[in-house]
């Protein structure tokens, strides 16, 4: 595993990505993609395990520089200490991907909510993301960047950032809120050469969604509630994510890629 002790001298053409919550599910997809493109990978999570662990060996395995960084990206007192090691071991970051996320602690009536959950998500879900966001907006707009190296901030959000579920009210708020900061900071640093995305997640197949699982695997199978027919794998939103930090999508910049099979699509 690469060591933080390394020197963190960016190899050249070598794009650097910090991608948070990567430990499993969709944040490990969007990581192992990102590995296949090249890129150079920071992992964290909010505590150790041997899950996070094995993300770098994954990585790793695929020829590509990787190390973990544990901490609650819900403390902004951390984020200065993420980039900087995520620095020093790889080079400076060229891609932020905001992918850490918390539910609800229970699903239930929303006059029932408590200000704990509420607190909860939109502590992680939007203002970890406006802050860490920040951060790697203040460091790449300070460094010397390389005209050959494409610069992108990424923001996974949910399709409940434009559909409600009254069973998870608190969630829905906090993803729309992440939806309309990332528009902000298309927004302030379009000017800067910086592509900002918000993808939008939809029925995804992850340890999160293994609760209710089964429900919508009947919901697709009987009802056509996702027109592909299927759910989502963590590897199909790693996909999206490659192709955006590549610079795929070339004149774009505050796209919001809805990433749910076509089940938002308005029929009739």
């Amino acid at each position: 595993m690469a060591s933080e002790r390394e020197s963190g001298e960016q190899e050249a053409g070598r794009q650097v990505a910090l991608v948070s919550g990567a430990g499993r599910g969709i944040g490990l997809g969007i990581a192992l993609k990102l590995a296949d493109a090249g890129f150079s990978i920071a992992v964290n999570d909010c505590n150790d395990s041997a899950d996070l662990d094995d993300a770098v060996k994954q990585i790793e395995a695929k020829g590509v520089k990787a190390i973990k960084l544990v901490a609650d990206i819900s403390d902004l007192s951390t984020h200065g200490a993420l980039f900087d090691r995520a620095e020093a071991s790889l080079g400076a970051v060229t891609t932020l991907v905001n992918n850490a996320g918390v539910s609800v602690f229970e699903r239930g009536d929303l006059l029932e909510v408590c200000e704990a959950s509420y607190d909860r998500c939109m502590g992680v879900n939007a203002k970890a993301l406006f802050f860490l966001s920040q951060e790697y907006a203040r460091r790449a707009l300070k460094a010397k960047r390389s005209s050959d190296l494409f610069y992108s901030l990424i923001n996974i959000t949910s399709s409940n950032a434009v559909a409600a579920s009254v069973l998870r009210s608190e969630y829905c708020a906090s993803k729309a809120a992440a939806a309309m900061i990332s528009k902000c900071f298309a927004v302030r640093l379009a000017q800067e050469a910086i592509a900002v995305y918000d993808v939008q997640p939809g029925l995804i197949e992850t340890p999160m969604t293994q609760s209710v699982r089964d429900v919508y695997q009947n919901r697709i199978e009987q009802e056509g509630l996702v027109p592909l027919a299927r759910l989502g794998q963590p590897d199909d939103m790693g996909g999206i994510v490659a192709s955006l930090a590549s610079g795929s999508l070339p004149y774009t910049t505050g796209q919001t890629i809805s990433a749910d099979g076509g089940m938002l699509i308005s029929r009739f």
